[in-house]
């Protein structure tokens, strides 16, 4: 891909993933990603 299409590129993609992260927000995926993380945190030190 040449320097052109790339810099063309970006700006679609970086709106698109912005989009994206609204819409998860938007339906409430916020609060089931941080509980998986937690989860997660706890059972590698054992706790969990």
């Amino acid at each position: 891909m040449g320097k052109r299409k790339a810099d063309l590129l970006w700006l679609p993609l970086s709106a698109l993933g912005a989009a994206l992260m609204v819409l998860g927000a938007l339906r409430g995926e916020v609060a089931v990603v941080l509980n998986k993380a937690i989860k997660i945190c706890l059972e590698c030190i054992g706790i969990g």
